[in-house]
C-alpha cells in the first residue's frame, strides 16, 4: 500500500508511522509535517533513511504542494495534521480555525480529484462535550466547549458532507486521550512527568477532578490500522482505552511512580469551558471490527515514565526549544 500520513512528526502520527513500517514493512509511507512546534523530526530520526519511507515538509493547507504529492499516487491518507491543544486554542483560534477546518477541506479536495481510495480523518472525543454518566456513542451529538474542539467537530462534519455528496470512501475516527512516548511536554502526562523530574511544580485546574479517558498511543495505532483495512466509508468508530482517572489521581499515580512528593502539586485557577468528564463506548468497533484495548494501563504508564527517564535530552531540548534547531540539519525533501 502507498500511504499518505499527514501530521506524521507529531505524537501519535509518529507513534503510527512506527506500527505501520514494523506491521507492513512493504508498505511505502510518506509522511507529510509542516513542522510547527508541535512536529519533531527526532520522533522519526531512526527510520529516516529506511527504504518505503520519506519525509516532505509542508503544509495541509498549501493546495499547489498538496496537488503535486496526490498527483504521485497514494491508495491511503490518515490525517494526523491539526492544532491540538485547548488551551493554545483558547488564546488565539485562528490557527486552529486554519488548520482544522480549511487544511482538511483542501485536503479532502485532493482525495476527491485523485480518488483516493481510503480517507482516514483522525478526530478527538472532545467534539462530544462533557458527559455525567455513561458514555458517548458514535451517535451522541456534538456539543464540543473549545475552540479546538469545534474546530474539529467542524472537520467531521465537512468530511460527513463530502463523503455523502461526492461519495468518497471516507473514515471517521474519535479517540480518547493518549498517553506514552514522544508526546511533546505541554500535555498532561509527560508535563507531571518531566516538572516532577525537574522538581517544579505540577499546575492542577480546578479541583483536579476532571475526568479522562485514557489510552495507550500502541493500542490507538491498532485501531486505526484495523479501521484503515477494515473500516467502512461513512462510518465513524469510537476508540477508547477505557480507563477512566481523575486528573488529580492520574498525578498521583505519577508521582509515587517517580517517587517524587504530593507537595509538587499546584492547583491553579480552572480554565474557561473545562470540560467534566469524558467517556466513550467502544462497542461499534469492538463488535464489527474485532478491535478492543490490549494494554494493561499500569504497565504502559510505567513503560511511559521509563521512556521519558531513558530520553532526558529529548524533552529537556524542547522545553528549552533547542529542537527547533534540528530542522536545519536534516535534508527536507526527497
Amino acid at each position: 500500500m502507498r500511504l499518505l500520513v499527514t501530521g506524521g512528526a507529531g505524537f501519535i502520527g509518529s507513534n503510527f508511522i512506527h506500527y505501520i513500517i514494523i506491521e507492513h514493512p512493504g508498505w511505502k509511507v510518506t509522511n507529510l509535517d509542516k513542522l510547527t512546534y508541535a512536529g519533531n523530526l527526532e520522533n522519526l530520526e531512526d527510520i529516516e533513511d529506511k527504504k518505503g519511507y520519506r519525509f516532505v515538509r509542508g503544509d495541509i493547507a498549501d493546495r499547489e504542494l498538496l496537488d503535486k504529492l496526490l498527483s504521485q499516487g497514494f491508495e491511503a491518507v490518515v490525517n494526523f495534521a491539526a492544532e491540538s491543544h485547548v488551551d493554545r486554542s483558547i488564546l488565539d483560534a485562528a490557527p486552529f480555525i486554519e488548520a482544522n477546518i480549511r487544511g482538511t477541506q483542501i485536503l479532502l479536495e485532493g482525495v476527491r480529484k485523485y480518488r483516493i481510495q481510503r480517507f482516514i480523518q483522525v478526530s478527538t472525543d472532545e467534539v462530544y462535550g462533557s458527559i455525567n454518566k455513561g458514555s458517548f456513542s458514535e451517535s451522541s451529538p456534538l456539543s464540543p466547549s473549545s475552540p479546538y474542539a469545534a474546530s474539529k467537530a467542524a472537520a467531521d462534519l465537512l468530511c460527513l458532507a463530502y463523503q455523502k455528496t461526492y461519495h468518497l470512501p471516507i473514515t471517521i475516527t474519535r479517540c480518547s486521550n493518549n498517553y506514552g512516548p514522544h508526546q511533546f511536554p505541554e500535555k498532561l502526562i509527560p508535563l507531571a512527568i518531566t516538572h516532577a523530574l525537574e522538581d517544579k511544580p505540577i499546575p492542577v485546574y480546578g479541583d483536579g477532578l476532571n475526568i479522562r479517558d485514557w489510552i495507550f498511543v500502541l493500542d490507538h495505532c491498532r485501531a486505526l490500522d484495523v479501521i484503515l483495512q477494515k473500516g467502512k466509508p461513512g462510518e465513524i468508530y469510537n476508540i477508547s482505552g477505557r480507563t477512566e482517572k481523575a486528573n488529580l489521581e492520574l498525578i498521583y499515580i505519577l508521582l509515587e511512580l517517580l517517587h517524587k512528593p504530593k507537595s509538587l502539586i499546584q492547583f491553579v485557577t480552572d480554565r474557561p469551558g473545562h470540560d467534566r468528564r469524558y467517556a466513550l463506548d467502544i462497542t461499534k468497533i469492538n463488535g464489527e471490527l474485532g478491535w478492543k484495548p490490549t494494554s494493561s494501563f499500569e504497565q504502559a504508564l510505567q513503560d511511559t515514565v521509563n521512556w521519558y527517564l531513558a530520553h532526558d535530552s529529548w524533552w529537556r531540548r524542547i522545553k528549552t526549544g533547542e529542537y527547533l534547531q534540528y530542522y536545519d540539519r536534516m535534508y527536507i525533501h526527497r
